[in-house]
């Protein structure tokens, strides 16, 4: 007997990092066929699944801003990178059967829907998974605070987010050895302590909603279908 579901309709946070793999640059297709398989066997759960994307794998905005290119400029070069990834997963999930859609916030209509959130509602409810591209479609915002607020508008329960560790440390894991593992942070703590969850704009967002957020590690096969059964995976950043 299958395992009830906690989340029915959740939003799921992937870096553009999170496609490369162990390259230094652009896509791995297997590494995104593996997170499409995992996206595939939540969604046959029943579970509405929406995706944010990012770009840091193609092009990074703030990095290039930090190099002397107009930060505006920069940040509409790094929406276009998160089409791109937008895309490639989309070809992935539907190579599975899986029927998905593309939405970008800004008008680039030969490759993608416009994000109307009325129509991506609908998209959800008819079982169809939806990637939110170009983030808000505004220069010096994040695809966190994207993340947020495309989960506050589509009534999402829950913000997972995949990273390369299984929670949320005090300090960098992959280079401290003594870092300890949150098991439960408050919103106010991550905001005090500078944690690096998610960006302060996108945090303050799912505190004023009272949305959480669930990070994990991408990287273990299953864990999205652990958290959406259930299971305690991660760090639970709430109030």
């Amino acid at each position: 007997m299958s395992k009830p579901i906690r989340y029915k309709r959740v939003i799921l946070k992937l870096s553009g990092e999170a496609l490369m793999g162990e390259q230094p640059y652009g896509l791995d297709t297997g590494v995104v066929d593996s997170i499409s398989e995992e996206i595939k066997e939540v969604h046959g759960l029943g579970v509405e699944v929406a995706i944010v994307i990012g770009g840091g794998n193609i092009f990074r905005g703030v990095a290039a801003s930090a190099t002397g290119m107009d930060r505006a400029t920069a940040d509409y070069m790094g929406m276009l990178a998160t089409i791109i990834n937008g895309m490639a997963l989309q070809d992935s999930l539907e190579k599975k059967q899986v029927f998905t859609r593309v939405m970008s916030a800004i008008d680039i209509k030969e490759v993608a829907e416009p994000y109307i959130r009325r129509r991506a509602v609908r998209h959800l409810e008819k079982g169809r998974v939806v990637i939110f591209a170009a983030g808000t479609g505004n220069p010096y915002f994040t695809t966190d605070t994207a993340a947020s607020l495309r989960a506050m508008e589509i009534h999402a329960e829950v913000i997972l987010k995949g990273t390369k560790v299984d929670g949320v440390y005090d300090k960098d894991p992959l280079i401290e050895k003594d870092a300890t593992k949150f098991s439960n942070l408050s919103y106010l703590d991550v905001l005090k302590n500078n944690l690096k969850v998610m960006d302060a704009t996108a945090i303050s967002l799912c505190m004023d909603n009272k949305l959480p957020i669930i990070v994990f590690n991408l990287k273990i096969p299953g864990n999205i279908k652990k958290i959406i059964t259930g299971e305690n995976i991660g760090t639970i950043v709430g109030e």
